[in-house]
């Protein structure tokens, strides 16, 4: 008896936002290896319709901020965030999710998904480069299955302390994942649609192969593309920039 074979699902539409930050090609293939079909890109379209977003990040993160508005991603994020569409950011890209980081006595204001100010670690060695362990609480869809690997990190700044207030008696607290360089300092948030690593899980091994592949896997098949607003375009769409 014939019949027709199954078709493979099919694969959940990335977009890395692509605003001048480095590091991109290596999240690129690293995604496209967990099962994502990636677009590096910052428009509008591209950004708010694809099933996943990630948000690199490299260097300071008031350069950082300061690239993210240039390409209208603030915006873009939140309202993501908002229609429960999820985000991924990764090293800077937690970072600026942050109230503030404070860099050689300079503050400067982030998006205030989370509460924290992101500041220097107080170890004798900074940055921090290299493998870490991570304290992953009960329950993390991100870190399943590597719960007890080392993670890649490269960073001098970090938030430091956690203080997240329930508002809501239904509502769910984010899980927080913890390393240690110095003091304890946070380095993966799972919020909702909105999770963020310190660490770079693309350049993690199996480890962050797996973490990818978590995360890569827990996206929906994208709904109806939500509109741009008319007239507006991010003024650049870096496609052909990379690390």
């Amino acid at each position: 008896m014939s019949g027709t074979a199954a078709q493979p699902a099919p694969r959940p539409a990335v977009t890395v936002l692509d605003y001048g930050s480095g590091n991109v090609r290596s999240a690129v293939r690293a995604l496209e290896r967990a099962g994502a079909t990636v677009t590096l890109s910052a428009r509008p379209d591209d950004v708010l319709g694809a099933d996943g977003l990630v948000v690199p990040g490299v260097g300071a993160f008031g350069s950082v901020m300061a690239e993210l508005k240039s390409v209208d991603a603030i915006r873009m994020i939140g309202r993501r965030v908002a229609g429960g569409r999820p985000v991924l950011g990764i090293c800077v890209g937690l970072q600026v999710l942050f109230e503030a980081g404070v860099e050689h006595g300079v503050r400067e204001e982030g998006m205030g998904e989370w509460p924290g100010t992101v500041e220097l670690l107080p170890a004798e060695v900074v940055p921090h480069m290299g493998w870490n362990t991570v304290k992953v609480p009960e329950g993390s869809l991100l870190f399943n299955g590597v719960e007890n690997e080392r993670f890649y990190f490269v960073h001098s700044y970090a938030v430091q302390t956690w203080d997240f207030d329930v508002i809501q008696p239904k509502m769910k607290p984010p899980a927080v994942t913890w390393s240690e360089h110095g003091a304890p300092f946070i380095a993966a948030v799972e919020n909702g649609p909105l999770c963020a690593t310190q660490f770079h899980p693309e350049k993690s091994g199996d480890a962050g192969a797996r973490l990818l592949r978590n995360w890569v896997q827990s996206l929906k098949a994208a709904g109806p593309t939500p509109p741009t607003d008319p007239g507006r375009r991010a003024s650049v769409s870096r496609a052909g920039r990379g690390d």
